[in-house]
């Protein structure tokens, strides 16, 4: 008989870590990603009969609950250390749209086409809303900066990365309204100024608090540097201290680790330590990754999609080739960002880790009798995300440098919020 535990032992060391350092190579020059071959990987092994093994359905959602929040606090973390660009409010500009115009838009888009397209409740319909609103912090990495210390690389790249790290953790409120609506406890005062402003509030004061400690830590304390012991694996570490503090604390988790990762990485900013933190998530990030993105394939082959309707499925492709650009473009109305930006960020609004996990922590519970119609709309949306854009990202952030090196803009965020012109790049 076979044991299921070695099977899983063969996909996770054959499969997954050996690809993460060898397939990155293998499609260099092909308009594949990682992602898109393993969800590829993990569609064909739904077949194999030798994989069919019996697992026990709540704690394999359990497991899968907690890979993909681990994996949504690493990515936040490297996006908090790659991002160079000091805090201001002129110069975020462009996340700060996204944030508080665009991500609202997608949300009452996706409601309203769930809700009177699709004849969803109102819950399943923020719920959805809410899963499918947020830019994917794991699977932007491509479209994002680059390593700590690289310099000014655009605000394209800049624009996404800063989205990807706020916009899950003002997400995540609108999941829990969902279930509140649910369960009919809801008190609109109460989420509103507890789970929705006191949270937030509470993630931001503790991420920069902790992240001052983490820094002064990393790289003052006088003889006893953390920074001096070379060792990556100090930013997990506090990954994991800030979301466990922020949530004991009842703030958000999310958006505390973004904030700490900021707040750490302007502590010193030219310290090489910053790097060696944010590559040390980004290989435990991609392993994780990946084994999420196989079983994805794999619930693929397992018929996630068998209630997927025509409805459900102009729905998913609208999400992201027509409510992206849509809210995007209304939200950079007045903006002075170089139009050749503004068309990659609507472009790139990709779905992914953070859509599952929000499904997975709101419908395993079995709040929602509808469950398989959300999953089919949101499972459809991902592998569309992770096919379209996996393809595009490569050629067009390529094309997007080009530009910029052309145009020899060494640092973008300086014509953004001010009057200076559009430039393209």
């Amino acid at each position: 008989m076979t044991d299921p535990h070695h099977l899983v032992l063969l996909l996770i060391g054959g499969g997954l870590v050996l690809l993460v350092s060898w397939l990155p190579l293998v499609l260099k020059s092909v308009p594949l990603s990682v992602p898109i071959v393993c969800v590829a990987l993990g569609y064909a092994a739904s077949f194999v009969p030798l994989l069919h093994v019996r697992l026990d359905a709540a704690a394999t959602l359990d497991a899968a609950e907690k890979i993909g929040e681990a994996v949504m606090l690493l990515a936040l973390m490297g996006a908090g250390l790659r991002i160079d660009r000091p805090f201001s409010w002129a110069a975020w500009g462009t996340p700060w749209r996204l944030l508080l115009v665009a991500m609202p838009i997608t949300m009452v888009l996706v409601f309203a086409s769930a809700h009177w397209g699709l004849g969803l409740g109102a819950a399943a319909s923020l719920l959805l809303a809410a899963a499918l609103a947020p830019t994917d912090p794991v699977l932007a990495g491509d479209v994002q900066t680059g390593p700590p210390g690289a310099g000014e690389d655009g605000e394209t790249r800049f624009g996404l990365t800063a989205e990807a790290g706020f916009n899950d953790g003002l997400a995540f409120p609108f999941v829990v309204l969902a279930m509140a609506l649910k369960t009919g406890t809801v008190g609109w005062v109460h989420w509103a100024g507890a789970t929705f402003a006191a949270e937030i509030a509470i993630g931001v004061v503790i991420g920069l608090l902790l992240g001052r400690l983490m820094g002064w830590l990393m790289f003052r304390l006088p003889s006893l540097k953390l920074s001096d012991t070379g060792d990556g694996l100090v930013a997990i570490g506090a990954t994991f201290v800030c979301y466990a503090a922020t949530v004991l604390l009842h703030g958000n988790g999310f958006i505390a680790v973004f904030v700490t990762a900021l707040t750490i990485r302007h502590a010193s900013p030219h310290d090489e330590f910053h790097e060696t933190m944010a590559d040390s998530a980004s290989q435990i990030e991609r392993i994780l990754v990946m084994l999420v993105l196989v079983l994805f394939g794999w619930a693929l082959g397992q018929g996630i999609l068998s209630e997927l309707t025509w409805q459900a499925g102009a729905l998913a492709v609208a999400i992201l080739l027509v409510f992206r650009p849509i809210s995007t473009g209304l939200a950079f109305l007045g903006s002075t960002a170089p139009k050749n930006s503004k068309r990659l960020i609507a472009i790139f609004g990709i779905r992914g880790i953070g859509t599952i996990y929000y499904l997975l922590f709101a419908t395993h519970s079995g709040l929602f009798p509808e469950h398989e119609r959300l999953w089919s709309v949101a499972a459809a949306a991902i592998l569309v995300s992770i096919v379209v854009h996996g393809m595009l990202s490569t050629p067009l952030m390529d094309h997007a440098d080009r530009l910029r090196r052309k145009h020899g803009h060494k640092s973008d965020h300086a014509e953004f919020e001010t009057s200076a012109p559009a430039r393209s790049g």
